[in-house]
């Protein structure tokens, strides 16, 4: 039987915090009610000491592994690492994984409904930060009754997550697994995500973010998209995979287009990605996550951010990949190399940024094998 079809899923959604005891977001702004939607896999032991949460990107979700439920065609993003037999091996852990404060697949956030106004909060949501997440997680972790985290683990802003765990909450987790990530975002991320908002804010469907739910700005938040997957990628990944190959053969008599139309295989490539992310994301949830990328910076308010990785005193596995341009393998050494424990592994892939989605045979040697205690500095 195939191992997505066996492992011991749950999914639901708590309500944290009210009126009278809101969320104190870092920026001083006030939240309450919070929903949180989360999906669980695996058994939580007596103890409840064998949880693992698994801290999802930008636009990910909680449904991270197995089959939904509700739609057979809907496969978790990281089932290859989550079930029994892999890296994270639910015959012996209790895996959790939730929907990010401010995300738009069930936990509160721009596309909610403000109890204040009956309508959705939209650009009125208030800017959260990595933070802000961590302590929505932790709640939900306490509601679950996890009393201790086996590790955290997420790449990209899955990643950020991972070490803010580590950072303000050191007595609860033994372990931290941080992917293809950044202990401050950089500058170069920076650039790159603000190209995106003005794609999202020049189309003149985002009505200065007051558009009704079904008439969201396409192309501002296509184009934002296609922006991404190409950092997403490398060029060696788009040469091996298009070349110079063309969606459809040019005129014989021609040997160029005779419009400005799709020709490459690499142009088809990305109206398709943009095409699935307009149909299931939030224009105005992408611009709010994205600046609470930006944000990210672990030194905030704490000191220097080399003494704050020296003061997490977790084991700590920091896995790079060799081709990403967005979150390069200077970064992961630095900060495996400034942790008190850490230790430096490397994918070695073509696929960029995304190869932590895609070279799950080396993942699950590398997560399993530092879970069981057999990776040493």
């Amino acid at each position: 039987m195939d191992t997505e079809t066996c492992i011991t899923l749950s999914r639901g959604s708590v309500t944290l915090f009210s009126h009278d005891r809101p969320l104190v977001l870092e920026s001083g702004d006030t939240l309450a009610p919070i929903t949180v939607a989360y999906e669980t896999y695996g058994e939580l032991n007596d103890r409840g000491d064998n949880a693992v949460l698994v801290c999802h990107a930008l636009t990910g979700n909680a449904h991270a592994a197995g089959v939904s439920p509700t739609d057979p065609t809907d496969i978790g993003w990281w089932s290859p690492l989550i079930g029994p037999g892999k890296g994270l091996d639910t015959r012996d852990l209790f895996v959790v994984c939730s929907n990010f404060l401010g995300g738009c697949y069930g936990t509160t956030g721009c596309t909610s409904i403000n109890p204040a106004t009956g309508k959705r909060y939209g650009l009125s949501f208030p800017l959260v930060t990595v933070r802000d997440m961590v302590t929505v997680q932790n709640a939900l972790l306490k509601v679950l009754g996890v009393q201790r985290l086996r590790t955290v683990i997420g790449g990209s802003l899955g990643g950020m997550q991972v070490l803010e765990w580590a950072a303000m909450y050191p007595a609860f987790v033994d372990s931290i697994i941080p992917i293809g990530t950044a202990a401050q975002h950089s500058p170069w991320c920076i650039a790159l995500n603000d190209l995106a908002r003005q794609a999202i804010m020049n189309d003149p469907a985002w009505k200065d973010g007051e558009y009704a739910s079904d008439e969201q700005p396409r192309r501002g938040l296509s184009l934002a998209r296609q922006i991404a997957m190409i950092s997403y990628r490398s060029d060696t990944s788009f040469l091996k995979r298009f070349g110079r190959d063309l969606k459809v053969p040019l005129d014989e008599s021609i040997s160029f287009p005779r419009s400005l139309e799709t020709v490459f295989q690499v142009e088809n490539y990305l109206h398709y990605q943009e095409e699935k992310l307009v149909r299931r994301f939030d224009a105005n949830t992408y611009l709010s996550i994205t600046r609470t990328m930006d944000m990210h910076d672990l030194a905030r308010g704490r000191g220097s951010v080399l003494d704050i990785l020296r003061g997490i005193a977790v084991p700590a596995l920091c896995i790079g990949i060799s081709s990403d341009v967005l979150y390069p393998v200077h970064e992961q050494k630095a900060i495996a190399s400034a942790l008190g424990l850490g230790i430096y592994r490397e994918i070695v892939s073509v696929h960029g940024h995304d190869a932590f989605l895609i070279e799950y045979a080396q993942l699950n040697e590398l997560v399993g094998k530092f879970l069981q205690g057999e990776v040493q500095r």
